[in-house]
Parts: structure tokens; sequence; C-alpha cells
């Protein structure tokens, strides 16, 4: 027999799992087949704002498949022509459309996702950034049987991945894409063979990651230290936490926590420090060693100061 999956994705984080099924040929006995990738429309992109083909589309070009790129999977002609490729099997991971229930209904196997947390924390968009925010010490890949609920499913397969005390969105980002693919083929011969059933979630346990906003990267030094520091690393590498210095936004890349040696006004620049400068938070300091200046590059926060009168100054 031949298993026919579709595959939906669209940003970096869903590429591994592509090129892992590509690569897998055969599973429980069955060949497998991928018969297109599906994923969001070419966007505008960079300063001359280029239509720009998502990794997903790059990657499935590279690998020979059939791509489709509808804007929506609500409307009849593309639930036809979703139909037409015959799938047994969708596999989605941070696809960024709704899948209506006639989707998820279509093939024989249902939808399975490829989602960037240990469910049912972090449902929703953002769970690698909140779970950064939130001090999480660990998160995870999850498998889940897709339903018409936002993350909602039953979950086939769980790998654990430790949060560390340094660890950005991005290099968090970075380890979860390929433990994505690995769980995906280690849960799939029990999604083909129906062997055991899917764990139901405690939605008693369950919290929200919202969608990432730029207005909340904005700093508020009113806030403890430990957590505007998390926002830094959860904000990394977008919005970025962002404050301001003589009048115009000074991005944040990097920061740390330090004991306030004495207490100042919330955002005050209390003193140099050798790795850059110690900003007065509501709880603690928090000292600033990457930024970026409007229209310039990241920086060392050291480099920053170096000729500049910074003690005593405010930021906003």
């Amino acid at each position: 027999m031949t298993l026919r999956v579709v595959y939906c994705g669209t940003p970096d984080f869903a590429v591994p799992a592509l090129e892992a099924l590509a690569r897998l040929g055969e599973i429980s006995g069955e060949r497998l087949e991928l018969v297109a990738a599906y994923t969001q429309p070419d966007r505008p992109a960079g300063r001359g704002k280029k239509l720009t083909a998502s990794p997903v589309k790059q990657a499935a070009l590279e690998l020979g498949l059939p791509v489709e790129q509808p804007v929506s999977l609500r409307d009849a002609a593309a639930q036809e022509r979703l139909a037409s490729h015959r799938p047994d099997l969708l596999v989605v991971a941070a696809y960024g459309l709704i899948l209506p229930p006639a989707v998820l209904e279509m093939p024989r196997l249902g939808a399975v996702n490829i989602h960037a947390s240990l469910l049912p924390r972090w449902r929703g968009a953002a769970p690698i950034n909140r779970a950064i925010e939130a001090g999480d010490t660990a998160t995870g890949i999850t498998i889940m049987q897709m339903e018409a609920g936002l993350d909602t499913g039953p979950m086939w397969h769980k790998l654990v991945e430790p949060i560390h005390a340094d660890d950005t969105a991005a290099s968090l980002h970075d380890r979860l894409a390929p433990l994505g693919a690995t769980a995906l083929i280690e849960a799939l011969p029990w999604i083909i063979e129906g062997s055991g059933a899917p764990e139901p979630q405690d939605d008693a346990q369950a919290c929200y990651a919202a969608k990432l906003a730029k207005p909340e990267a904005r700093i508020d030094w009113r806030e403890p230290a430990d957590l505007l520091e998390r926002r830094v690393r959860a904000f990394n590498p977008w919005p970025v936490a962002q404050t301001e210095f003589e009048g115009k936004p000074l991005r944040v890349w990097g920061a740390r926590v330090a004991p306030a040696a004495r207490q100042g006004e919330p955002g005050e620049v209390m003193e140099l420090t050798g790795d850059g400068f110690a900003v007065q938070a509501g709880d603690g300091w928090l000292v600033l060693t990457s930024v970026q200046r409007a229209g310039g590059r990241p920086v060392s926060a050291a480099d920053f100061a170096r000729g500049r009168s910074l003690e005593g100054v405010k930021l906003g």
C-alpha cells in the first residue's frame, strides 16, 4: 500500500519535518508518498518588499514536490483541490491557516500537528516565546491529532527539551525544529497502525500563548528585572525588546539581572559595568549587554556606553 501524505507548513520551523518525511520512503510496511506541500502565499519581504517564497515552499521545490498556496482552505474550490490529492494523512507544522472541519475529516487518518510546546501548556501562536517569558525550565514538542479547537486535540507523542538560562526564542526554535521532525517520525507508526489511542489533554492545565505584538516589546522599567530579562530573550529575534534613549528607540538584544547596589528611579542608568550598563528596574538592576540604535547595527552595550556620560540618564 501507499500512504499519501500532504504536508502543510510555512516557516523555517516546518522545514526539518518536511525533509524527514521526504527521506522516509517507507513506514509501517507502507510506501510513504509526499503528494503535495501546502504553504502560505508568497509575501513581500525585505526593504524592497519583493515577493518571497516561504521556507517550506523553497524546500518543497528543491524536493520536487507540487506546491499549493491557497489564500484559505474554507472555500469549496480549495477543498476540492486538496481532495484531488487523495491524502491519507495531513501533517501540519506552523502552517498559519485554519483547517476547517471538512478538511480535518478528509484524510482517512485525519490531520496531525507538530506543536512546539508540551501540551496542554502553551496552546496558541507563540509557544516558544511564552515559555521563555514565563520562566519555564522545559518545553518540547507534542504530536497532536487535530480537531476543531485551538490545539485541543489528543496527543500521540511528546519529546522534552530543556530551556537554558541563556536561551533566546531563536536558539530554542533552532533546537525544537529538528526535534519536531524526530517526534513526528517516532509517532507515525502509532498513527498509521492505530495502535493505542492518543492521550486526551487536561483542559484545566491549559494556558494560552498569545501571538506576539510590537507594543508589548516596549520595556516598562517599573517591572521586575528578572521578568524584563526573560522578555529580552523571548522577543529575540522579534519583535525585540525596546526602550528609549535621547528620544529615540533603543533595541535591547541582550541583558542580565544584577542585584541593586543602590536604589534609583525606574529606567535610570545606575552605573557602567564591564559588559554594559545597569538600569534600575522595579526590583533589581537590568544590565544591558547588547543594544541597537535606530538605523544602526546591534553592538555590545559596553561599546555603546564608551565615551558617553550615561550615569543618571533616564531611559523611557
